[in-house]
């Protein structure tokens, strides 16, 4: 085919500046949004500037004009396979609908094992107690546990007839739930930097503690106050402290380097996304904790009745699980499995 080089030159330019206006305007404001029409115009430009670089080939003395056209093809054929909007717009619902109980499915192996150290820990504890009541004096630290529970039981009911303890102080004490529940299960996850020993070791003393607890207000009779008590924030607050356990053991993975033969840096890059995402969800589930703690458990019968409590802390529950168990489900893509 026989190509007048210059006529087609000048009837070709105007498309090739058009392209490159598109491509400037692209690099200036990555986050922008393209409407159909843009789109269908910029591959047009690209398939048209795509063919002139063919036929350009040929032409060994037009070397600046074809390094020109490779160049241009380059950073569009850059454009058209670049995941522009998913991976640079971020999206609050979408995190937190999708991208947070995905993450979580996807590491569910991590969670299961945080999950079952705990409860062994539960179990531990609980027979300790069985076993010698006086026990609970090493395993609870907090003094508020070590009273017996008919007698705490008493002072609660007793002390919300008369005054509201936390009024004045309720925003305060929310505040100070959340960081503190929030730094615990931060040490949890960084304990993971021990290969895991340490996350084990901290997830079976919160085991033991609950456990403890649990059969102490149990043994005592008073296992309705203890539901009413512990489920309208435990319901939340407990699952996040075993998913920090869960963040903190694909840490350790990634750290021992199970899986193949790369390279520790490799295998952290591999997994940071993925803990951000399981941390920042997991202090949204605190947030949520602490206000529930400071505003409604910490007010028992006659103020709020124990039923009521109790079938919050279900709602709760369950809505938990159907989170984690459908939420994007629908959108999520395929991945390989933990």
């Amino acid at each position: 085919m026989i190509v007048d080089l210059h006529r087609f030159i000048d009837e070709e330019k105007k498309y090739w500046t058009e392209l490159e206006s598109i491509l400037d305007k692209l690099d200036r404001d990555p986050l922008r949004k393209i409407g159909l029409s843009e789109i269908k115009r910029f591959n047009y430009l690209y398939q048209r500037t795509s063919s002139g670089l063919a036929k350009m080939m040929g032409f060994s003395a037009e070397t600046e004009i074809r390094r020109y056209l490779e160049s241009l093809v380059a950073r569009a054929y850059a454009e058209v396979h670049e995941i522009r909007g998913k991976e640079h717009r971020f999206s609050p619902l979408r995190f937190f609908f999708q991208t947070f109980p995905d993450t979580f499915r996807r590491h569910m192996r991590a969670f299961v094992l945080s999950l079952a150290i705990t409860l062994f820990g539960f179990s531990i504890g609980g027979i300790a107690i069985s076993i010698d009541r006086e026990a609970k004096g090493i395993l609870l630290p907090f003094s508020h546990l070590q009273i017996d529970p008919s007698k705490r039981v008493a002072y609660e009911e007793k002390a919300g007839e008369t005054k509201d303890r936390l009024k004045g102080r309720k925003t305060t004490f929310s505040a100070f739930l959340m960081t503190h529940n929030t730094r615990v299960s931060l040490f949890t996850f960084a304990m993971g930097f021990t290969w895991g020993i340490g996350t084990v070791i901290l997830l079976f003393y919160n085991g033991i503690i609950l456990g403890a607890t649990a059969l102490d207000f149990v043994q005592a009779g008073e296992s309705t106050f203890l539901l009413g008590w512990l489920l309208p924030h435990g319901a939340i607050e407990i699952p996040a402290l075993i998913m920090a356990g869960q963040a903190g053991f694909i840490l350790a993975g990634a750290l021992i380097g199970w899986r193949g033969r790369i390279s520790l840096k490799a295998r952290l890059r591999k997994v940071a996304s993925d803990l951000v995402t399981l941390l920042c969800g997991l202090a949204m589930m605190l947030v949520w904790a602490g206000i529930v703690e400071a505003f409604f458990s910490q007010y028992h019968e006659p103020v709020i009745p124990y039923s009521a409590k109790i079938v919050l802390g279900a709602l709760e529950l369950a809505a938990l699980i159907l989170f984690f168990g459908l939420s994007g489900r629908s959108k999520e893509k395929p991945h390989a499995k933990e």
